[in-house]
């Protein structure tokens, strides 16, 4: 590309997006998703560096691209050169929080101009970008969504064509969004992700916030690289900028001198969902109160930084990816489950306004008011330690009935490796029964999710059919699988309503006619006499409800229905 014509596209980029403004209350523009795509298929056109790639679509048809910035002019994710650091940049996944876009555009430019010493970088680094992931959302603009936050004047709304939130989505993938970003993801395997934001909350002086995937899920290779060396270096190298960053503030109490919390980003969302295959997660969260242009500009130097890391620390990147991926293979067992140790503290400089509390302006009551006339400066408590309070041992492999083809085609769009039973098998397996879990009241994201799961586990001989699903542990999906596949995990697939038709007895019984078979039951088997006699004894409603009693010799019965209840995901140590 012409060093001109780069600096025209950059001009344009710029009027597109935004300068830096004088006046606090500016409410600039932000590109729609045609103008964003047009910009890209422009750099694409005129730049031998870049290439812009359709990677699936939304589910209202739209195209879904990923841009590829690679100096080896190499673009497809399979043959990447894996010496080299590799970044993916995710915008848009809440349209209405567009400042990435606009500093996406922006730094691929800056990337493009070879006459730009930051383009040097590439030498060591590929940069992937999804220009607007939430296409569907983006399409649909307006001005009064976000009304907490200053500017921009016009932007996409939060929910998909589907109206899902596509940042709740990435473990169940209801939309196409998220089935064809979990196969970029995994097709590009790159080092560190950065999903883009604004965020809602407190007020304070802070322009830009980050979350980091928290470092006790990652695991030590690389979660004591995370907390050790790279969130301390992003910290110090914006500290030197115009754009002090802090933690994400997720509050311990109402206000931000309460202290705040490390943000335990599950892998229903972006971060968490890559950390799972081993990818450090990043998330900028713009302050919604600053604006536009300034919240633009944050992002952008925040990400100049990140490459610039990407760059230095190669070689630590790499080595610790690697470390990762050997530490994964060789587990046993992952933590499904954490609670934060409030034992563990840093204090952190943060910069907030006093909080007061006044009478409400409208209707009645009090309200909370952050008064900017009266700044401070202090040290805050800073909670960022987890401890694991459920731990999940790893089988051999997991074994999955052909009829659950959506848990499969999950498993597709991330590559697991498997193979199907060639013929009709009986083999001994692991099977895990529900028996408690809550559901939620109300929907949630398209789900009446499950939670406070305990399931009970039985060794039996199950048939399998030809065709069937044998997934082997051990590979490179290890985490993934064991996050999605194990009834317990709060984001695994039973969580998420995939195995519901089992949660439900089929076959019953007429009282009058079990009676006989369960006194013929109760005579041949003295045990289960005296196990029903001590069950009534404790049990106050089972004694006097003589159904139930019925119900509780059926349960234990051969009349009764191995199936239900019964988790189709099971557990093969051969």
């Amino acid at each position: 590309m012409q060093y001109s014509t780069l600096l025209l596209i950059s001009f344009c980029a710029s009027l597109v997006s935004c300068s830096i403004a004088k006046a606090a209350n500016v409410q600039d523009t932000t590109a729609t998703w045609q103008a964003c795509i047009d910009y890209y298929a422009q750099l694409d056109e005129q730049s031998d560096w870049a290439s812009l790639r359709v990677f699936g679509k939304s589910d209202a048809g739209r195209d879904l691209h990923c841009m590829v910035i690679n100096k080896e002019k190499e673009f497809d994710p399979t043959r990447f050169n894996r010496n080299k650091s590799i970044v993916l940049i995710n915008n848009a996944i809440h349209p209405g929080e567009p400042d990435g876009v606009e500093a996406s555009m922006r730094l691929c430019a800056m990337l493009l101009d070879k006459e730009n010493a930051f383009s040097k970088l590439l030498d060591d680094v590929i940069v992937c970008v999804v220009p607007m992931y939430n296409v569907d959302g983006a399409s649909v603009r307006g001005s009064f969504s976000r009304a907490n936050q200053l500017g921009p004047v016009e932007y996409g709304f939060r929910g998909n064509a589907l109206n899902l939130d596509l940042n709740r989505d990435f473990v169940k993938c209801d939309s196409k969004n998220a089935l064809a970003f979990n196969s970029l993801l995994t097709r590009i395997q790159p080092h560190v992700m950065v999903d883009t934001h604004v965020s809602n909350g407190a007020d304070y002086a802070h322009t830009l916030t980050l979350i980091t995937t928290q470092s006790d899920k990652l695991g030590y290779a690389q979660g004591s690289f995370v907390r050790d060396e790279l969130e301390p270096d992003l910290y110090r190298a914006m500290q030197a900028t115009e754009y002090p960053m802090v933690p994400y503030v997720h509050t311990m109490g109402r206000t931000p001198e309460s202290g705040i919390e490390g943000f335990l980003e599950t892998a229903r969302f972006a971060t968490g969902y890559a950390a799972l295959h081993g990818v450090i997660g990043l998330t900028t969260e713009t302050h919604m109160l600053k604006p536009f242009a300034q919240r633009v500009e944050a992002t952008f130097i925040f990400l100049q930084k990140l490459l610039e890391y990407c760059h230095l620390h190669r070689i630590d990147l790499l080595k610790q990816y690697k470390e990762g991926e050997l530490e994964r293979l060789a587990a046993d067992g992952f933590a499904l489950k954490y609670q934060l140790d409030t034992t563990s503290k840093e204090m952190i400089s943060f910069k907030g306004y006093d909080a007061l509390t006044e009478p409400a302006l409208v209707g009645t009551g009090d309200r909370l008011r952050y008064d900017r006339s009266r700044p401070w400066s202090k040290k805050i408590a800073y909670y960022n330690r987890y401890k694991s309070t459920q731990f999940a041992k790893v089988p051999a492999y997991y074994v999955i009935p052909q009829a659950w083809s959506k848990v499969i085609e999950r498993l597709d769009s991330n590559h697991v490796k498997y193979h199907r039973f060639n013929q009709d098998t009986v083999i001994e397996i692991i099977v895990s029964y529900a028996d408690q879990f809550e559901t939620a009241k109300s929907p949630y994201e398209g789900h009446y999710y499950h939670h406070h799961i305990l399931c009970r586990d039985t060794i039996v001989k199950v048939s399998m059919m030809k065709g069937d699903y044998c997934i082997p542990t051990q590979q490179i999906a290890k985490r993934y699988l064991v996050e999605a596949l194990e009834p317990n995990s709060d984001e695994g697939f039973f969580a998420w309503n995939f195995f519901d038709s089992m949660l439900q007895q089929k076959e019953w019984f007429s009282d009058y006619v079990f009676e006989d078979i369960a006194a013929a039951l109760l005579a041949k088997d003295p045990a289960l006499k005296a196990a029903l006699e001590s069950a009534m004894k404790s049990d106050k409603n089972l004694a006097e409800d003589h159904w139930q009693q019925l119900y509780w010799i059926y349960k234990r019965s051969p009349y009764y229905e191995t199936s239900a209840y019964r988790v189709p995901v099971f557990r093969w140590n051969p």
